[in-house]
């Protein structure tokens, strides 16, 4: 699956939702709980899948979650209880950027 920028995908684990801010040229798919996550407005919308008790980590509303390698990034809309995870591998919090000093 390669989402467009601007897409809102949904967990069909828990109600976790994220919008694609960045997608590389990789077609790798994007899980949470351990199932994949559909197109909130596609056909698949709605459906569940039990959860893998090993990606519960949870995720966090208005965090990024990013893989640079990758080049994917994505932010959380509404948090779960579900681990973003993209090609298996977790995807780690962004950081965020330092603002410039105001002296």
């Amino acid at each position: 699956m390669k989402p467009r920028i601007g897409t809102t995908l949904a967990s069909t684990t828990d109600a976790t939702t994220v919008v694609v801010v960045r997608w590389g040229d990789t077609d790798v798919e994007v899980t949470c709980g351990g199932a994949p996550m559909v197109d909130a407005k596609g056909p698949e919308a709605g459906t569940t899948h039990p959860a893998d008790p090993d990606q519960q980590a949870g995720t966090q509303m208005g965090k990024r979650y990013a893989d640079p390698d990758l080049g994917i990034e994505l932010l959380c809309t509404k948090a779960g209880a579900g681990t973003l995870a993209a090609g298996g591998a977790p995807l780690p919090l962004k950081d965020a950027k330092p603002l410039p000093a105001s002296d």
